[in-house]
């Protein structure tokens, strides 16, 4: 690989030790996150999530509006509020039994030693407290069984209920939605963000609840048996806050860099596996390894720093809890050898000193998860929060028999109120006619048929079918009347028969095989191994892209439409194939109102009128002989496309 081939902005391998103590300086930028594609939850190394501060794995997103937020999210599970209070208060009497229990236990001690004091133990005196303790615990437990099984059924009730209520959301979201957001934000919301507000909402309602009971409760206990080993206890308590609240946030930085690290590696791998042929053709292996090789060593570096500081908080809190409790062990053994503390309350409040600090982390982490709860259903009441389309009309009148006459009124339309793209728009379409839309790309061509159809509305005029205002029908009724077969394919994962039989209920066999004879797409199927039965893959790749042309070109057949929109249909075929399909077309085509949008000027020549768009304006139209007369637009566009190729075959 020569070196002028080798990517400016790629560092060599050899210049990562010089970069490193400048590793972090970028954080903020996404160099690499060329796409912009949400990043679900990554695992961590092991396979396991991360840990950082807070006990994510990921940093915690902000939240724009935590009050607004709040209020959303505790709207939205009210249906489920019985049964949140049902858990709540299983975790609050969990955790009261856990405070309880050490305090138990050193009443038995004491009655032991009292028991060994005086040379003689009592069955009677250490029993009730030995019962006692084991119902705390068989409690304990039986609680703590009924709230795991009530939380994981409430989180599938919530899970149900969003994903359903997303699903429903979307699928009454006008078309500009989708067309402003990837495919890939879209399903973040439904997959991610709900799995993100399902697993953590319960869990971080009951762990905050039973972490302030078990830290009042604990402090409680403590003072009541000795207010100055409680005072004692406490000098080591700030530094575990400073530990968990000043330390831990350090890691966080190193988190979100490892993230978007890891983000930007799987963004390269993706793209240039994807795209593994284009790398080979233009050799462009060693700047790819070279790429990589700059983002892992980003990754490395960020997970190093984050695992590392995240490490030490454990550590350090198990360090500062041993010392905490070394120091109550020599100040309670001093009271104890001098009989002003009883054996039994000492072991129950060293007990009570492991408890004191758990809550304290455990609060960190609670704040650090609902902050992330409320980030993901923040995303997804943004989502629910959406204007819908334009409700449908109470009393629709949908065409039973449509004869195919089309009108666009003084049409005004922009896809944003400041991008006016059609003004003052009129076209009138008689039953039976064949309508050739032309024109350059961003002429307005495709906003035509998206208006036609009601993916968009209109900002001003009105469009009718058969003397019907289109905003009058319901938008089933009115797509039911079209038929179209698009230049972008579109199958599914299914069988042959499934894809071509799509949108028709109840279709017979014998008309799949009538509408894939017309198609010209009969042979074809045939000589497959399971023929109709032949299962399309995911990307549609085991049939090649004109046979997938041929196949929704079958569909629209078997469809039999009032009205049909053909966008360049024939562009994915061969050009017998093509013949084949014009003659078919043609004959699909015998009575239906037809809109065809052409790439190619040759395939319109017959059309009853001709509309020629430019900037979203119609600025010419009439038949291909009256367009060439004017010599116009329309005159200009076509000689581009055909007079380079007249003088190509002149030259031959």
């Amino acid at each position: 690989m020569s070196e002028n081939r080798v990517n400016k902005n790629t560092p060599p391998a050899n210049a990562d030790k010089k970069k490193k103590k400048d590793i972090f300086d970028d954080l903020p930028e996404q160099k690499y996150n060329r796409g912009k594609r949400p990043q679900p939850m990554r695992r961590g190394p092991g396979g396991g999530m991360g840990r950082g501060p807070g006990g994510m794995g990921m940093p915690v997103e902000k939240v724009k509006n935590f009050k607004g937020t709040l209020i959303k999210t505790v709207k939205y599970m009210l249906p489920f509020k019985w049964v949140l209070l049902l858990i709540v208060a299983l975790s609050g009497l969990t955790s009261l039994f856990n405070v309880f229990a050490p305090k138990v236990q050193g009443n038995a001690i004491t009655v032991l030693q009292e028991g060994f004091h005086n040379g003689q133990v009592k069955s009677e005196d250490l029993l009730p407290w030995i019962l006692l303790l084991g119902a705390l615990y068989l409690c304990t437990a039986l609680f703590e069984l009924v709230q795991q099984w009530v939380a994981a059924n409430i989180s599938a009730d919530l899970v149900f209920k969003m994903r359903y209520d997303l699903e429903a959301k979307l699928s009454r979201l006008p078309l500009k939605y989708f067309d402003g957001r990837t495919h890939g934000e879209i399903l973040s919301r439904v997959t991610n963000d709900v799995d993100t507000v399902s697993m953590s909402l319960q869990s971080s309602i009951t762990q905050i609840l039973s972490s302030m009971i078990t830290l009042l409760g604990v402090l409680f206990m403590m003072l009541r048996i000795s207010p100055l080993l409680t005072l004692l206890a406490m000098l080591v308590t700030p530094l575990y806050i400073l530990v968990v609240y000043i330390i831990a946030p350090k890691s966080q930085r190193f988190f979100v860099g490892q993230s978007r690290s890891l983000g930007d590696l799987n963004g390269h791998v993706e793209e240039m596996y994807a795209g593994q042929r284009i790398v080979k053709l233009f050799c462009h292996e060693e700047d790819s390894i070279n790429e990589f090789e700059e983002i892992n060593t980003r990754y490395y570096e960020y997970s190093r720093k984050a695992q590392f500081i995240s490490g030490m908080i454990m550590p350090l809190m198990q360090f500062l809890g041993n010392l905490g409790y070394v120091i109550m062990c020599v100040a309670g053994g001093i009271f104890v050898s001098r009989g002003t503390f009883l054996l039994g309350d000492m072991q129950a409040f060293l007990q009570y000193v492991r408890q004191f600090n758990q809550p304290i982390a455990q609060i960190s982490n609670i704040t650090n998860s609902i902050q992330q709860v409320l980030a993901a259903a923040e995303r997804i009441f943004e989502v629910l929060d959406e204007e819908e389309e334009v409700p449908e009309s109470i009393t629709p009148k949908d065409i039973k028999n449509p004869q195919g006459a089309v009108k666009f009124e003084h049409i005004e339309f922009g896809y944003s109120p400041d991008k006016i793209l059609m003004k003052d728009l009129d076209i009138d379409v008689k039953p039976g006619q064949t309508i050739a839309v032309v024109g350059p790309t961003g002429a307005g061509k495709t906003t035509l048929v998206n208006l036609l159809m009601r993916f968009y509305d209109v900002s001003k005029g009105r469009i009718t079918v058969d003397g019907v205002d289109i905003r009058d029908m319901t938008r089933g009724g009115l797509r039911k009347m079209f038929g179209m077969v698009l230049q972008d394919t579109w199958l599914f994962n299914g069988t042959i028969r499934e894809n071509i039989a799509y949108g028709v209920d109840n279709a017979t066999d014998q008309q799949i095989i009538d509408a894939s004879v017309a198609a010209r797409s009969d042979h074809f199927i045939r000589t497959l191994q399971d023929g109709y039965n032949t299962k399309i893959n995911e990307d549609a790749t085991n049939i090649s892209q004109g046979q997938k042309q041929l196949l929704t070109i079958a569909r629209a057949f078997l469809a039999d439409p009032a009205i049909l929109i053909l966008d360049e249909a024939t562009s994915s075929v061969d050009t017998r194939t093509e013949i084949l399909i014009q003659h078919a077309m043609e004959e699909l085509m015998q009575g239906r109102t037809s809109f065809v949008i052409a790439h190619r000027l040759s395939t319109i020549r017959d059309a009853d009128k001709i509309l020629v768009m430019n900037h979203g304006t119609i600025v010419e139209q009439g038949n291909h002989e009256e367009l060439l007369a004017a010599k116009g637009f329309y005159y200009d566009l076509y000689n581009s496309q055909f007079t380079d190729s007249d003088v190509e075959e002149e030259a031959v």
